[in-house]
């Protein structure tokens, strides 16, 4: 198999106060549709020389809390999601979705009745396959 090179691209608008007031990624293995827009984002860079991770925690100033309260909790179920895959060990990975639940229902998006991970408030969403979708359903 050959090797390749995929890229991401993020691009933020800042206000005079240097605040973020707008936010686009971009992905070279999305197609071609260009940028997207979105409302806040969390890069994580694991250095493994140095045993620490590089964050980038961005979100545009008029981002509402109810926003941000369910863009964490589908975060941290993302979190879980890929703990699992890079370990292989699901307690662990399920330790990580019950917190989700708890905050959750601490925020007011899902019931204690939901805490077994299994009634999440909304669909996790693959950023390329967000991308492909609109560009399926872009009129170019």
């Amino acid at each position: 198999m050959m090797s390749r090179t995929a890229e991401i691209k993020v691009t933020v608008e800042l206000d005079d106060d240097d605040v973020p007031t707008r936010i686009e990624w971009e992905a070279s293995e999305a197609r071609g549709t260009g940028p997207m827009p979105c409302q806040s984002m969390m890069l994580s860079l694991w250095d493994d020389k140095r045993k620490t991770i590089a964050a980038i925690d961005l979100w545009i100033k008029d981002t509402a809390i109810d926003d941000m309260n369910l863009y964490f909790y589908q975060a941290i179920h993302q979190m879980a999601d890929t703990y699992l895959r890079a370990t292989k060990n699901p307690d662990l990975a399920k330790l990580i979705h019950e917190f989700g639940e708890s905050f959750g229902a601490t925020v007011g998006l899902v019931s204690n009745a939901g805490s077994n991970g299994a009634s999440r408030a909304k669909p996790l969403v693959d950023l390329i396959s967000l991308a492909d979708d609109n560009a399926q359903r872009s009129p170019d």
